[in-house]
């Protein structure tokens, strides 16, 4: 057939009906795709973005038009698209492979489209060079989509922990007696039972139901504690139930009642109590004589704190209400604190009470955002034989010791302690990281005698409840970076063959912060660094910030438009457009009228799940989320207040009644629901104490059990994800963490991060998980409560112990 022109002219192939369609198709597709990346890359650009989009937009939109044309420079366009992206993606952002993937993958998808059918616009001559282009393509996608399964942006490490020889206690003779098993908040172990080489050999041992599923506003966060052959758990609304540690069995379960469980149900752990113990108890007015063993009652006591602001102890051996603490064995915590709406609630204890000798020691937590005129944030000291009041600490009023004088309260509104302590027995000392001052996003009414305690450590004499110092993590917080972990007390080297006792704090900005815990000082450097200036009418913001430049900060970086992600260019886009119409300067931008970006976000770096130390070798094992809010100071008087949507956190609104504003909040994810930031959203990492180094860092488990729409992925994808809950490290050189996305309780080797173990749960965890050697069986045991990983649809009641098979 005869197929030139009267010219000479190569004339247009015929193809079949359906391979014309097709290119219609392909042309349609390209061309639509192509405006809508033109029309966003004009207002990009427009706000001083990207020149890119609109330029590939405009090669699209011209490779649709030829390809409705059959012409064969479509595919030249294409092809010259994709190496103009590939090269300016390399520019952009290098060969990181998850910022790669939107930027480069669509056009490999087209590519390959094109590819196929490019014949049909340049004739049977060049099909065999197309089905090589495609073929090719095919491999590169496949060989992405393999390499999406695998970690990326992993820091391996490249040494081995020095090693410091501690003892282990394998014989069932310790106890994990407080939240984070001692009082220095590291979270160790010293069991070996389970090690390196046998972990993978873990099973079930038994498995527990609460019978209370952690639904609405309640989330199940518990940390068992181990006394003897006896776990004491706690449910959200602030149910106690003792298991037997080798069967599981329940023994009993004590329920207070609680008058609300409708708002902030939480309960992280009970505390422990045994008077014959105590061999240095406090002095103080009023003291009773620790009870002798013999007496039987209430000899061990566990010690709860309820969701409607109660103290309580309950006999550890009977599960009884200890009638002779308190007034008929309960403190009420409200004493003091003037007006507390109960049916919020505005006041309750959300964290384990600290057992200290014969004291127990507690802050509180306050409904964030409400008002300017809320509870206080007095930390007191309760006698743990009597439930006297010992000491108070008023951080609006020091002349207050103990109870407000008549008519009086403790101040208003002064940052609180609504997380863990640590303590050090030895130097007598308390270490209370605390929250900032309500309301969280706009501080112009605070007083200065209360700024100073804000967003701290504030280390107090445990017998006294004076301020020995304090140390300030962020100076006029109004970005919700409280100090949200418990800190860990771990003794470094002083480079002159001496030991220096540190303090190491985690803090929700990225930051770790390593003090002398005897006087406050910084061991780590830290440097005052400008901050933007800019604040909101009524307000104002510190010149400065403090960072800590002397040990790795995680997830600290200032956010550019380049680290704007998405699963496609489009939503990519759109993610770079809103970025750039945000309020953003960097960490310390305060909010204002325009929606302000908060990163890390207040929900983290690094929560309450805080730190796990290997004593053994000097290694911090830590888990951080990288959650980006938007927020929005929206002027009082232009908005009805009665129909706030008013919660706590993303999606809600905060009346800061008192202010001249509300707030709006809201996640900042892309048109599909996925964060706008590049991946990793949360890792796990290692940090050498001794070294203040970073020793290798690891994506945060995968994407298989999250839902984004109503769709659960089911891909084991490591992206990386935020993670709510802390680990347990042992002797044996293993961390064990749960509070991952994915439902699974993982075993790590924390010399390298390397994941040795892993075991499905039923539904995710906020817990962090506890071990303990039972002085029955001599089993080691690892102990997770699984209630629901933090915005997951499934929720759960499980207490599960996982254990070596039974030797014969």
């Amino acid at each position: 057939m005869d197929t030139s022109t009267k010219n000479g002219a190569a004339a247009i192939p015929p193809v079949s009906s359906g391979k014309r369609i097709a290119l219609v198709v392909f042309g349609i597709f390209l061309g639509l795709s192509g405006l809508a990346l033109a029309a966003g890359g004009i207002e990009l650009i427009s706000l001083g973005g990207s020149w890119y989009y609109l330029l590939a937009g405009l090669g699209l939109l011209l490779a649709g038009v030829l390809y409705l044309r059959r012409k064969r420079l479509a595919s030249a366009i294409v092809g010259a698209l994709l190496i103009a992206t590939l090269a300016w993606a390399v520019w952009e952002i290098g060969f990181a492979f998850w910022p790669m993937v939107p930027r480069l993958a669509p056009f490999l998808v087209i590519g390959f489209a094109a590819a196929l059918v490019h014949p049909w616009l340049a004739g049977r001559g060049h099909s065999g060079q197309s089905r090589g282009f495609a073929a090719l393509f095919a491999v590169v996608l496949a060989a992405g989509l393999a390499s999406m399964f695998q970690p990326h942006g992993v820091l391996e490490a490249t040494v081995q922990p020095q090693q410091d020889g501690v003892a282990a206690v394998n014989d069932g003779s310790a106890n994990w007696a407080h939240y984070a098993n001692g009082p220095t908040g590291t979270r160790f172990a010293p069991y070996t039972q389970i090690d390196k080489d046998n972990v993978g050999q873990l099973q079930v041992a038994w498995r527990y139901r609460t019978g209370e599923l952690a639904q609405g506003a309640s989330e199940s966060q518990n940390t068992p504690l181990q006394i003897g052959d006896t776990l004491y758990t706690c449910t959200p609304t602030s149910k106690v139930i003792a298991l037997d540690a080798d069967t599981g069995k329940e023994r009993w379960t004590f329920d207070p009642k609680p008058a609300n469980t409708k708002t902030w149900n939480r309960c992280r752990g009970v505390g422990y109590y045994e008077p014959a113990t105590v061999t240095k108890p406090f002095q103080f007015e009023g003291m009773q004589a620790p009870s002798a063993p013999q007496a039987g009652v209430c000899a061990r006591r566990i010690v709860q704190v309820t969701m409607d602001a109660r103290l309580i102890e309950i006999d550890a051996q009977t599960g009884k209400q200890c009638e002779g603490f308190g007034d008929k064995g309960a403190v009420d915590l409200t004493v003091g604190l003037g007006k507390v709406k109960m049916n919020v609630p505005y006041y309750a204890y959300t964290s384990a009470p600290t057992v200290a000798r014969n004291l127990i020691i507690l802050g509180g937590w306050v409904f964030d955002g409400r008002s300017t005129d809320e509870p206080s944030g007095v930390v007191r000291a309760y006698s743990a034989d009597t439930g006297k009041l010992v000491w108070a600490w008023d951080l609006g009023n020091p002349a207050i010791t103990k109870l407000p004088p008549e008519g009086q309260t403790y101040t208003r509104s002064t940052p609180n302690m609504w997380s863990t302590p640590a303590f050090d027995d030895a130097l007598g000392l308390v270490y209370l990281p605390t929250g900032n001052e309500q309301p969280d996003f706009w501080g112009g009414k605070r007083p200065p005698l209360t700024e100073k305690y804000a967003s701290a450590i504030v280390a107090l004499d445990m017998a006294t409840g004076r301020e020995r110092w304090t140390y300030q993590t962020v100076h006029h917080d109004i970005w919700d970076y409280d100090v949200a972990a418990q800190p860990a007390l771990y003794d470094v080297p002083d480079g002159k063959g001496g030991k220096i006792a540190a303090l190491v704090q985690l803090t929700k900005r990225g930051q770790i912060f390593m003090l002398d815990r005897r006087t406050g000082k910084p061991i780590a450097e830290v440097v005052e660094k400008p901050v933007p200036q800019e604040h909101a009418a009524g307000d104002w913001v510190s010149k400065t910030q403090p960072y800590s430049t002397g040990m790795p900060a995680l997830g600290a970086e200032t956010l550019t438009e380049r680290d704007m992600w998405g699963a496609t260019f489009f939503d990519q886009l759109a993610c770079r457009i809103s970025f750039r119409k945000l309020n953003y300067k960097g960490e310390f931008t305060a909010p204002g009228t325009q929606e302000t970006l908060i990163y890390p976000g207040y929900y983290g770096g690094f929560n309450w799940g805080g730190a796990a130390v290997d004593e053994s070798n000097g290694y911090m094992f830590v888990n951080d989320i990288r959650m980006p809010q938007v927020v929005k100071l929206v002027p009082r008087e232009t908005v009805d207040v009665a129909k706030l949507t008013s919660g706590h956190g993303v999606g809600s609104t905060y009346p800061m009644d008192g202010t001249p504003f509300v707030i709006d909040h809201k996640a900042f994810n892309s048109p599909l629901g996925i964060p706008c930031q590049s991946p990793p959203w949360g890792v796990f990492a290692a940090i050498d104490l001794k070294t203040r180094t970073k020793v290798w860092e690891r994506p945060a488990g995968t994407v298989r059990d999250a839902v984004i729409h109503g769709v659960r992925a089911n891909l084991p994808i490591p992206l990386g994800m935020p993670t709510l809950g802390g680990g347990v490290s042992t002797a044996s050189g293993l961390v064990f963490y749960a509070g991952t996305q994915d439902y699974y309780l993982r075993a790590m080797d924390i010399a390298t991060g390397r994941e040795v173990w892993k075991a499905r749960m039923p539904v995710g965890s906020q817990g962090t998980p506890m071990t303990y050697v039972s002085p029955k069986s001599g089993r080691q045991y690892v102990v997770v409560v699984a209630g629901g990983a933090r915005q997951s649809p499934d929720r759960g009641d499980y207490v599960i112990a996982y254990a070596l098979p039974k030797t014969p």
